[in-house]
C-alpha cells in the first residue's frame, strides 16, 4: 500500500537549505525574508487574555465559545462590510495552513473532481488536492476553465506570493460565474488587512455577493495581523450550510481551537490599535527594502498588499537566491509557487526593523 506521502511533492523549503547555511555564514549574520513568520512581539492584550484563560481543563468546543462566534461575526461586519453574518455564518479553525490542506478531503472530493488555484499561488492548495487525491488546475483567469468537474475554486486577494489584488469588479465577476456552474469559492483573504496600494475587497462584501454567502466562503487568519502565528488562530465566514458540514465532520475529527487561544482571538478582533501600529511597522520595512531592492537593480510587479514584494532581476530564480544568499539575505525562490515564478523571488517583509537595515546596507 502506498504511503500518502507519496501524493505530496518535495516539501520545498527543504531545497533552500544549501542557500540558508550560505546566508548564515555572512560575517553580519543572516537576514531570513524568505518564509515569512511575524518577528514582532504578540500585543500584550492578547496575551493577557491568552494567560487569563490559561486554566481550562475541559474539552473547548470546535465552533468556539459564543463569544468567540461574537467577536467573529463582529469583526467581518465592522472590517469586511459583510451583512447579516451570524453564528451560523463562521467557524474557528486551527490555522489557515491546515484548512486548505484538508478542505478538499472534509468537501468528500476525490478522484475526477477538480480543485482550481491561481498560476502563481501558495503551494498547500495543490497538497490540499492531492491529499484528496483530486485533480488540481492552475488558472490566469479562472472564468476561461472548463467548469465540468470543477467542485473547488480558490481564490487569494491579496495573493500570496504576488501581493495582487483582485478588484471588486473581478471578484463580482467571478463568483457570478462560480455560481452558475454551482462550483464552491474559497477565498484565501488572510492578507486582507494589509493593502498598501489597493484596498482589498472580500467576497462577502454585498456589492461582491449580492448580500448572498450562498456557494462562497472566505478564510482568514490572525498570524499576521496580530503575530499569532504562533497561536494557530484562523476562521471561516461564509455559506451555513457548507460551514455547518464542516462543523460536524471537525467535530468528529477532534479539530478545535485550543481554549486560551479562542480567548486570545476574542481579544485581538475587539481591538483595532495593535494591527495599525503593526501595519505601520510592516509599511516602513516595505518601503526600505523596495528601494534598496529597486537600486539593486530589481524589478518589482504587484506587490501592492500583503507581506511580499515580488521580485526579478530576469535570470532563473535560483541564481538570484545565490545571489543574494552571498549577501547574506535569504529569500524564497518564486518557483516555489508555481513555474510561471521561476524569474522572480519573493521577500518577505517579516523580519526585524534591525535586520531589514542590514539588508538595505547589504544591498
Amino acid at each position: 500500500m502506498s504511503a500518502v506521502s507519496d501524493r505530496l511533492p518535495t516539501f520545498p523549503w527543504d531545497k533552500l537549505e544549501p542557500f540558508k547555511a550560505t546566508a548564515a555564514a555572512h560575517p553580519g549574520g543572516i537576514v531570513d525574508l524568505s518564509v515569512g513568520t511575524p518577528v514582532d512581539p504578540v500585543p500584550e492584550l492578547i496575551q493577557k487574555a491568552l494567560v487569563a484563560a490559561a486554566d481550562s481543563p475541559g474539552y473547548p468546543t470546535v465552533w468556539g465559545t459564543p463569544e468567540l462566534r461574537d467577536a467573529l461575526t463582529g469583526w467581518c461586519e465592522r472590517r469586511l462590510g459583510a451583512r447579516g453574518v451570524t453564528h451560523r455564518n463562521v467557524l474557528p479553525v486551527v490555522g489557515s495552513k491546515e484548512l486548505v490542506a484538508w478542505l478538499p478531503t472534509q468537501l468528500g472530493l476525490g478522484p475526477g473532481d477538480k480543485v482550481a488555484h491561481p498560476r502563481l499561488a501558495y503551494p498547500t492548495y495543490e497538497v490540499g488536492a492531492r491529499l484528496a487525491r483530486a485533480d488540481h488546475v492552475a488558472y490566469e483567469d479562472p472564468t476561461e476553465l472548463d467548469p465540468a468537474g470543477l467542485k473547488l475554486l480558490w481564490l487569494n486577494s491579496p495573493s500570496n506570493p504576488t501581493g495582487r489584488v483582485l478588484s471588486q469588479d473581478e471578484l463580482t465577476r467571478i463568483v457570478a460565474w462560480a455560481r452558475e456552474h454551482g462550483i464552491l469559492v474559497f477565498s484565501d483573504e488572510c492578507y486582507i488587512e494589509l493593502g498598501w496600494e489597493a484596498d482589498p475587497v472580500s467576497v462577502l462584501h454585498p456589492d461582491v455577493c449580492g448580500g448572498s454567502y450562498e456557494g462562497i466562503v472566505s478564510v482568514h487568519s490572525l498570524s499576521k495581523r496580530s503575530n499569532l502565528a504562533g497561536y494557530r488562530a484562523a476562521f471561516l465566514a461564509g455559506d451555513e450550510t457548507v460551514l455547518g458540514d464542516l462543523l460536524q465532520i471537525r467535530k468528529h475529527g477532534g479539530m478545535m481551537t485550543s481554549a486560551p487561544t479562542q480567548a486570545a482571538v476574542v481579544a485581538a478582533l475587539g481591538d483595532d490599535t495593535h494591527v495599525r501600529e503593526q501595519r505601520e511597522r510592516y509599511a516602513a520595512r516595505r518601503t526600505a527594502l523596495r528601494d534598496a531592492l529597486l537600486k539593486h537593480g530589481f524589478r518589482i510587479e504587484h506587490s501592492e498588499a500583503s507581506l511580499y514584494l515580488w521580485a526579478s532581476r530576469d535570470e532563473s530564480c535560483w541564481d538570484t537566491v545565490g545571489h543574494l544568499a552571498e549577501l547574506g539575505i535569504l529569500v524564497a525562490p518564486g518557483d516555489f509557487y508555481g513555474p510561471a515564478g521561476e524569474k522572480f523571488v519573493r521577500v518577505a517583509l517579516t523580519a526585524t526593523d534591525e535586520r531589514v537595515r542590514a539588508a538595505v546596507e547589504r544591498l
